[in-house]
């Protein structure tokens, strides 16, 4: 059943699983939208300390009574469906929307872009809204990270644009319907859900053909899967971006610094400027690229997208540097599949420049430890020496002989150690000045980058 925004205007929201970085951010959308919101998660925490001081009545305990009045209930892919308010909204016949429907809902008074792809969702989306912005406007957005600029991962804005990270995980992101999408890449991922490689490419198929007839799909031209599902698809604009000869959006003289890069930008073989970043990365200048190409799309000024994406500094827990002790500079970022660790080390190797990379990195989920294992390795032995930490299951159940020990057989330079304690001491013993030092993971590893610096601080004191 599709639901439109209007019809939740005035009405009660009870959101399960509130203190989640994407439902959070959905609660305060529709906050913004004058809907009452409600919530629940299993502590308290910073996030609805937050929510409340905006108006949203949020509870640290899951009970049955906390759904009793709501006229909707939303619910995270984390929350089992035994959770006693799941259990009691159904006994009171409450309509229930998945993380992915109220989204929906949220996106659909708006022209929505949709950024999908197996890797660089969350930075695209942030640079397409940065972009945004730049031209004037105040697009909605709804994204997986929290943008460096405004603090913030989800905002309803006064403009008529809603960018939203679209996840492929569960294959939700049909739900959407947006008026455009980006497709950064496609590959095999979330084996949990997608038991081949062919599994994704449907549910990428299926996504494409959820846009809106009279949108647009802006795919790239160098990825072979991305490229891929642009083939038969049929009353949509196709827009490629690129370093591909013939991408509508292409980019060439390409140069890569320590901490950014700079190339030019043709627009249907016409040049409209240099595309500069401030963040490190061939990946990164890729994902730049998709975002000016829908920025394009949407008709907007070159000129100003392109200002615009200079400015952009990142997002949370994207190539985010934590701090800096004695030339010793710490990354803390959420790579976790051995394409994404391939991207994330060479940008710190470049970033070091004569300094060596040192990572501590936590595998994420069984399923996908079992399934790359030996990719795990050979991307992990781009850096000088990895620490790898137990697998972090997420709602897995462990599987028999896979740990984080499975990857570290098959490296020269990896060392397996799963107390959390000993990785960080070890780490920063064998840290010298120059060196970048990488925390590593989707799971709680991000956790260790303060202890780093704190004990780097002592060692340099000493």
């Amino acid at each position: 059943m599709k639901y439109l925004l209007q019809e939740f205007r005035g009405k009660r929201v009870h959101f399960v699983g509130i203190g989640g970085a994407g439902m959070s951010g959905l609660a305060r959308v529709m906050v913004a939208e004058s809907i009452e919101v409600s919530g629940s998660d299993m502590k308290d925490s910073s996030v609805l300390s937050g929510l409340r001081a905006i108006g949203a009545t949020v509870h640290s305990t899951h009970l049955a009574q906390h759904v009793e009045g709501a006229d909707y209930l939303v619910f995270s892919s984390a929350i089992d469906m035994n959770n006693p308010e799941i259990v009691r909204a159904r006994e009171l016949g409450i309509p229930m929307l998945s993380r992915a429907q109220a989204l929906a809902v949220l996106m659909s008074e708006s022209q929505s872009i949709a950024v999908a792809g197996t890797h660089g969702k969350t930075t695209t989306s942030s640079m397409l809204t940065v972009a945004i912005q730049s031209c004037g406007e105040d697009p909605s957005f709804a994204i997986g990270g929290t943008l460096t600029a405004s603090g913030s991962n989800a905002h309803k804005g006064t403009g008529n644009h809603f960018i939203a990270e679209a996840d492929e995980s569960d294959g939700s992101f049909v739900e959407y319907h947006p008026f455009g999408a980006i497709i950064t890449n496609v590959e095999h991922d979330h084996v949990d859900y997608f038991a081949t490689p062919e599994d994704v490419v449907i549910a990428f198929k299926h996504f494409i053909e959820t846009i809106s007839p009279d949108g647009f799909l802006v795919y790239c031209a160098d990825d072979s899967g991305s490229a891929a599902l642009s083939q038969g698809v049929e009353n949509i604009s196709l827009i490629s971006y690129g370093s591909a000869e013939g991408a509508h959006l292409r980019i060439d003289q390409i140069e890569l610094t320590p901490g950014g890069s700079r190339a030019r930008a043709l627009w249907r073989g016409r040049s409209i400027g240099e595309l500069v970043l401030n963040v490190p990365g061939e990946h990164n200048l890729l994902n730049a690229a998709g975002a000016l190409a829908a920025g394009l799309a949407l008709n907007l000024p070159a000129t100003q997208l392109l200002a615009g994406l200079s400015t952009f500094r990142g997002t949370g827990r994207r190539f985010e540097l934590k701090g800096q002790v004695q030339g010793i500079r710490v990354i803390d970022d959420y790579g976790h599949h051995p394409t994404e660790i391939i991207a994330t080390l060479n940008a710190a190797k470049r970033y070091a420049t004569d300094g060596r990379v040192l990572v501590i990195f936590q595998p994420h989920r069984y399923s996908r430890t079992k399934a790359f294992t030996s990719q795990f390795a050979q991307a992990l032995e781009i850096a000088d020496k990895s620490w790898v930490l137990e697998v972090y299951g997420a709602s897995e159940k462990p599987i028999p002989g896979v740990t984080g020990r499975s990857i570290t057989q098959g490296m020269r330079n990896g060392i397996f150690e799963p107390n959390f304690i000993s990785a960080c001491e070890a780490i920063v013993e064998s840290a010298q000045p120059g060196d970048v030092i990488v925390t590593l993971g989707a799971g709680d590893v991000s956790s260790l980058a303060p202890l780093i610096l704190e004990a780097l601080s002592k060692k340099y004191q000493n």
